[in-house]
């Protein structure tokens, strides 16, 4: 928790240059305010399926981290659109269901690529279809 949950769940080992979001760079606090500049309504977590749970000391589940990206994200402008990402968690609980230790297994790499798509008016201007366009 000392590195913030954000720079927790992006961490990468891509060379600093190849970075969307660089979390070795980023404060508890830097990371917060990024993450709160894009997502000004919020970046909700769903759990979507629960594959196991008690009396098992370990709880499966799916879920879904998504949000509408209304403000910049590290100089790229805000495009409106839903951003979000899909994963996988294993809680591994004590006899009272406190988590002792969490596992998360998901893609990150197409979460950022997502940031970096064009506002939903400039691509619905740059289609060759006439509805896309408003014509």
């Amino acid at each position: 928790m000392a590195m913030g949950g954000y720079n927790a769940f992006l961490a990468t080992t891509l060379p600093p240059e190849h970075r969307i979001y660089d979390p070795d760079a980023e404060s508890v606090e830097s990371a917060t305010s990024t993450f709160l500049t894009a997502f000004p309504r919020g970046f909700a977590i769903e759990v979507l399926d629960v594959y196991s749970g008690p009396p098992n000391p370990r709880i499966a589940f799916k879920f879904r981290h998504w949000g509408y990206m209304e403000g910049p994200f590290k100089g790229h402008p805000p495009h409106g659109r839903r951003v979000e990402f899909f994963g996988v968690c294993v809680f591994h609980v004590d006899e009272g269901t406190k988590v002792e230790k969490a596992e998360f297994f998901y893609e990150r790499g197409n979460f950022l690529a997502s940031f970096l798509s064009a506002p939903a008016s400039a691509a619905a201007s740059a289609s060759g279809c006439p509805v896309m366009r408003g014509d």
